[in-house]
């Protein structure tokens, strides 16, 4: 018996764009990138919303849209960047003009923990292990000037 062949569309372009949760409406930025591929903007825009509406209002989500030749898409909405979930969680609006020098804020360990889990849900970090996202997330917080404390003192 011959195997089941996959057969793969021709794909028109990827484009990658940072969309606000539940927000994605035909207008700039969303209507242009995907009106130039011909494709359906308002069945984007309802899906994105009904996958994004567990998270806040105005997050900004990352999205990869796979656009086909015949004017058909798939997409993956990716969680917030990390830099972002870091100032939120700080309650800062910008890291440290001077990092290593100058501390912006303050977080513990445990605020990295809980950012690495929402982070392990990313296609990218899936196969990589709790300890190692954490890591990564030390290391933003050192380049964005966050200092990362065990515990936050009064």
């Amino acid at each position: 018996m011959a195997a089941a062949k996959e057969v793969r569309r021709p794909i028109a372009a990827t484009i990658r764009l940072t969309v606000p949760a539940g927000a994605a409406r035909p207008a700039p930025p969303v209507g242009p990138a995907l009106g130039q591929y011909r494709l359906n903007l308002m069945a984007f825009c309802k899906d994105f919303n009904a996958r994004t509406q567990k998270y806040k209002p105005e997050t900004p989500m990352a999205v990869t849209i796979t656009a086909y030749k015949d004017n058909t898409f798939e997409f993956i909405v990716k969680s917030p960047s990390v830099t972002w979930l870091l100032k939120k969680a700080a309650g800062i609006e910008s890291g440290s003009s001077r990092p290593g020098h100058v501390v912006a804020s303050s977080l513990t360990l445990r605020h990295v923990y809980e950012i690495a889990k929402l982070k392990q849900s990313d296609p990218y970090c899936q196969f990589m292990t709790l300890e190692s996202i954490c890591k990564s997330i030390i290391g933003t917080a050192n380049s964005m000037g966050i200092k990362i404390v065990r515990e936050l003192e009064d």
